[in-house]
């Protein structure tokens, strides 16, 4: 049972290496993954409870970062008009 599971994380693993990199910050796949394995680590039963502390945590950065890049683009745009 465990080399199935080990098979298949692994050919989903290999899959997802497959697509393209997104650049963008935080998000609650990518944050929850990664508290979903600290959790793992930490003891039995908090993988789940790591998973939802990332998702929250990726949440708050995504919308962070789209707040950051608005206030910026306003900038961007003056910056670029012909002065004269």
């Amino acid at each position: 049972m465990r080399s199935i599971l080990a098979a298949t994380i692994l050919a989903a693993g290999l899959g997802l290496a497959a697509l393209p990199a997104s650049a963008k910050e935080g998000g609650c796949v990518k944050d929850g993954a990664v508290g979903a394995v600290a959790g793992h680590f930490v003891g039995s039963g908090h993988a789940v409870a790591g998973a939802a502390a990332g998702c929250a945590v990726g949440v708050h950065r995504r919308h962070a970062a789209e707040r950051r890049d608005q206030q910026q683009q306003p900038n961007q745009q003056q910056s670029q008009t012909p002065r004269g």
